[in-house]
């Protein structure tokens, strides 16, 4: 296979993923300014977002570190919380998982929200692309975020206390996993699993260093993964007509 075809599929996925960018920049930005305000040192606060590189992870970990929370329970909510990366790895794996181990090494490290959300999408449209092409994909949307969000949070570390309090950053958490969530709700399992966990979530706010979480992910879970497989069974008697 000629080369240019996975470089198209990387600038696919570049191009595809810049609206992320409009996101991604005050998201990164609120993390320089909340982990300085927190405690942190700038090689801290860099060397957390270059390891983790897990927004939603990082910013539990370092709200609970500004309350003063158990260092165990800290490392304990940052772990629950980017467990999703091993569902969107087991997601992806039937498309990726015959990629090169160095392939799937780096792929395995830039595994973020915002280029799951994609490669999800465009793999679904396309099930037939060749592995190498997949993984160009992926690579372009990560060449896009994972560096602007190291370079941003830097930032945000360094001049953060210059932005004005007016400026509300702080809008692009939601509105970043809105934009990613969104897309994804169009089958009756994972609109069920997402009430679920968001009732859960809510009905359990009462509890400590946001533990509700964990009850709300675990449910969330537990009912799409019911709904999924009882609209399968309902489907069975249809198939074997």
């Amino acid at each position: 296979m000629s080369t240019a075809v996975p470089r198209s599929a990387f600038w696919q996925g570049f191009r595809e993923s810049l609206p992320y960018v409009l996101t991604i920049v005050p998201f990164a930005l609120l993390f320089g300014v909340v982990s300085m305000e927190a405690g942190l040192d700038l090689p801290q606060t860099m060397g957390m977002s270059i390891l983790v590189i897990a927004g939603a992870s990082q910013f539990a970990a370092v709200q609970m570190m500004a309350e003063h929370a158990p260092a165990l329970i800290i490392i304990i909510t940052a772990l629950a919380v980017n467990l999703r990366m091993a569902m969107y790895s087991a997601a992806l794996t039937p498309d990726l998982g015959k990629a090169k181990i160095w392939q799937r090494a780096v792929i395995s490290y830039v595994m973020v929200d915002q280029c799951y959300a994609l490669a999800a999408q465009e793999y679904q449209r396309r099930p037939a692309r060749p592995v190498p092409e997949k993984v160009g994909y992926f690579f372009g949307s990560a060449t896009a975020i994972c560096p602007i969000w190291i370079v941003m949070t830097l930032v945000g570390a360094l001049f953060g206390q210059a932005i004005p309090a007016g400026f509300a950053i702080d809008f692009a958490v939601p509105v970043t996993f809105l934009a990613m969530i969104a897309p994804m709700l169009r089958s009756l399992p994972h609109l069920v699993a997402a009430f679920v966990a968001i009732t859960v979530a809510l009905l359990c706010a009462w509890m400590p260093h946001n533990a509700g979480l964990f009850p709300a992910a675990i449910a969330g879970m537990i009912a799409g993964a019911e709904t999924e497989r009882r609209m399968a069974r309902l489907q069975a008697p249809e198939i074997r007509r």
